[in-house]
């Protein structure tokens, strides 16, 4: 016999929080990176979409991030 995996708890779930914009300049000061602000602002975007919608959204928010993180490794 196997054993069950345990799911998600009952009740709603917790969607993405709304209302998340990039940080003003003055907060970060210099450590802004315009594609890391670009997938940020559109994972927060994405909740306004259809969720088939969204999982693009966030996978080319994934690559960006990778990505860019990959090049600051390099650097």
């Amino acid at each position: 016999m196997t054993a069950s995996r345990p799911g998600p708890p009952p009740g709603p779930r917790p969607g993405p929080p709304s209302g998340i914009r990039p940080a003003p300049v003055d907060e970060v000061g210099e450590a802004r990176h315009p594609a890391v602000d670009a997938a940020v602002l559109g994972m927060a975007n994405a909740e306004a979409l259809a969720p088939a919608d969204q999982i693009a959204q966030y996978e080319a928010a994934y690559e960006t991030l990778r990505e860019t993180l990959a090049t600051i490794d390099q650097a």
